[in-house]
């Protein structure tokens, strides 16, 4: 056996200078969609409450942000999260999202995947049969449960935030694809709905490209379309989050497909479980579903979240609901990221 070799099975941590950055993750998937949860090394932020944490989080400390989620650790599709204390003490913890354009308001399948990392890390008291959290998103309060078996979480799903629709059978010109008709609803973040039919537009994996190109093209039509896209009680939340694509499914018990482009042109891999709250919020309005009603929405990955209406409420101007979003996720992976201040791609790059 050559010295060499030898060596190298021997010596396998790279013990890195003591004025580089180490950031420790657990990475995730939910029905396909990346989290990659930052639990180690990240600088404190300051502020009080969750959306103080975010615009501190933007403003100081941004290029670790770029440095987890882009290129060369992370991807443009990369998702991330991380967490903060909670708004008031009768929160378990905040949490703050983030992506390969900036931060996002709600993400449906971090909630999820953060249920499951919680139970798995013992971070919250496990609780037989059910386990529940409470957590902070920029959006506001989001009750999380775990049903616990033998110790172990089985089902996953959340109470989300007030869900409500904005507008129904709106239509801007979109340049390549003519007038779209879209409906606009909130479902912690703002979506634009659109019928794949309508646009002979194929939600199939390899499709992916002409699928991002359409969100990207829609997503601006209907911004600057539609001025009043505005949140009733935070401004921090009053923006076009993405467009969601909904088809027909050819799977059994499957109510339709979910299919999502958002931040700078991201495909979403599970169904969106923030979009499947705006849907469920449109289905309310158009009278298609019942209270406790459960919908299966698959992704473009064939990956399935369930969702019911479980309350209505007045919220602001709007009619709204509670919904209830469930769904499966697993860990990938544990990562230790170096950042050496004397590389020049420090902060990441993205290529498509």
């Amino acid at each position: 056996m050559s010295n060499l070799y030898r060596r190298s099975t021997q010596h396998t941590r790279y013990q890195q200078p003591s004025n580089w950055r180490r950031i420790r993750t657990i990475d995730m998937h939910t029905g396909g969609e990346p989290l990659r949860v930052i639990v180690e090394g990240f600088p404190a932020l300051k502020g009080e409450g969750v959306l103080a944490y975010r615009q501190y989080l933007r403003d100081h400390h941004d290029d670790l942000r770029r440095a987890l989620m882009f290129e060369p650790r992370g991807h443009a599709d990369m998702y991330g999260c991380l967490l903060t204390p909670p708004n008031d003490e009768t929160g378990d913890f905040g949490i703050l999202f983030m992506h390969n354009e900036g931060y996002s308001t709600m993400c449906g399948h971090a909630i999820i995947a953060i249920i499951r990392l919680a139970v798995e890390m013992g971070w919250v008291e496990i609780r037989e049969p059910e386990t529940k959290l409470r957590i902070d998103a920029p959006c506001g309060r989001i009750e999380g449960f775990a049903s616990i078996r033998d110790g172990a979480a089985e089902e996953l799903f959340f109470f989300g935030v007030p869900s409500f629709v904005l507008a129904l059978d709106r239509q801007a010109e979109v340049p390549g694809w003519g007038q779209v008709r879209y409906d606009l609803a909130y479902g912690g973040a703002f979506y634009a709905y659109v019928d794949a039919k309508a646009l002979n537009l194929a939600l199939t994996p390899d499709n992916n490209r002409r699928i991002i190109e359409a969100g990207r093209s829609i997503k601006e039509a209907v911004r600057q379309s539609n001025p009043e896209i505005v949140h009733p009680f935070e401004a921090d939340l009053s923006f076009l989050y993405g467009v969601i694509f909904i088809a027909d499914s050819d799977t059994p018990g499957i109510h339709s497909l979910n299919v999502c482009v958002f931040a700078d042109g991201e495909l979403d891999r599970s169904p969106t479980g923030s979009g499947v709250m705006g849907r469920l919020a449109i289905h309310q309005a158009r009278g298609e579903i019942s209270n406790g009603e459960t919908l299966r929405i698959e992704s473009i990955v064939g990956s399935v979240f369930s969702g019911a209406v479980v309350e209505e409420l007045t919220y602001g101007p709007h009619q709204a609901i509670i919904p209830r979003i469930g769904g499966s996720a697993f860990i990938t992976g544990q990562h230790e990221f170096l950042i050496d201040p004397d590389d020049p791609l420090k902060e990441g790059f993205l290529l498509r």
